[in-house]
Formats: C-alpha cells, sequence, structure tokens
C-alpha cells in the first residue's frame, strides 16, 4: 500500500475537501483508510458492561476511500503521488514524485 498508519494526508476529494490529518488506521482490503480529524460520523451507543458504560452519542472517524486522500511529503511539504523503488540491498522504499526523496 502505499498509504500507512501515521502518514499525514490531504484530503482532495468528498465533503472534507481540503483537510490534513493523520492516518489512524488503514484497512487493505478494503482500500480505505481511516484519518483523524476527517469524515466525521454520529453513532448512537447503547449502555453496556463492556467498554461502553454510559450510552449516547459518539463521533467518531468513518473510513474513506484511499483514492481520496494523498500524501503529503515530509521534505517538500507538498501533496504527492508516490513511487516505489528497489535500494542497494534489496529493499523496496517508497519516494516522492515531487522530490525523489525516500519517504520513511
Amino acid at each position: 500500500m502505499k498509504i500507512r498508519k501515521e502518514d499525514t494526508v490531504l484530503v482532495v476529494s468528498g465533503k472534507d475537501k481540503g483537510k490534513k490529518g493523520k492516518v489512524r488506521r488503514v484497512l487493505p482490503d478494503e482500500n480505505k483508510v481511516i484519518v483523524e480529524g476527517v469524515a466525521m460520523m454520529k453513532r448512537h451507543t447503547k449502555a453496556g458492561r463492556g467498554k461502553v458504560k454510559q450510552g449516547g452519542i459518539v463521533d467518531m472517524e468513518a473510513a474513506i476511500d484511499i483514492s481520496k486522500v494523498m500524501l503529503i511529503c515530509k521534505r517538500c511539504d507538498k501533496p504527492t503521488r508516490v513511487g516505489f523503488h528497489t535500494v542497494e540491498d534489496g529493499k523496496k522504499v517508497r519516494f516522492c514524485h515531487s522530490c525523489n526523496e525516500v519517504i520513511e
């Protein structure tokens, strides 16, 4: 996957277009990501004995499609496309198409 957990991304389409945030979770089977503060939804929860002791309306992030986000390069600080290179030791690494810098 070109986007990983803890990457900073920019939303490029949809109702939250232009928002930046950190990736909390990647769902590779569904091609979706969960980004902090983006695609907020309200969940009505029932009071229970487990984790949720008190019921009510909880705000949480919904998953958005991975094609709606672009990675922000740490070096050039721009939204960029991601490519892959193989380094001398045989490792496959991601790189920024704008500045050709390796993304860690």
